[in-house]
């Protein structure tokens, strides 16, 4: 059974940075598609980054930069370190994974950047 659990979310000032973390049981990162979506109010959910196979990562164009997305395979997490927040950041980050065709979502972990 896989469980993706987050943590790490909060709130931070404009320009600072925060880390986000998945705690992830059941699956097995070489063989999945990991990764990190983000939904703000009103707003579709959207990717944010992904890693596949525990090698390629992508990026959206709005994070290319300033977000990096890693795995740590000792302690089974999928991070999501996040610098350069402006307001626009602000939305509920949810950890994905896909794995033998089916997807799977955390719970979520609510970002907002604001002063």
């Amino acid at each position: 059974q896989v469980q993706l659990v987050e943590s790490g979310g909060g709130l931070v000032q404009p320009g600072g940075s925060l880390r986000l973390s998945c705690a992830a049981s059941g699956i097995i990162f070489s063989g999945a598609i990991m990764g990190w979506y983000r939904q703000a109010p009103g707003k579709q959910r959207e990717s944010v980054a992904s890693i596949i196979g525990g090698l390629t990562t992508n990026y959206a164009d709005f994070v290319k930069g300033r977000f990096t997305i890693s795995l740590d395979n000792a302690k089974s997490t999928v991070d999501l370190q996040m610098t350069s927040l402006n307001p626009k950041d602000t939305a509920v980050y949810y950890c994905y994974a896909r794995s033998l065709g089916t997807n799977y979502w955390g719970q979520g972990a609510q970002v907002t950047v604001s002063s």
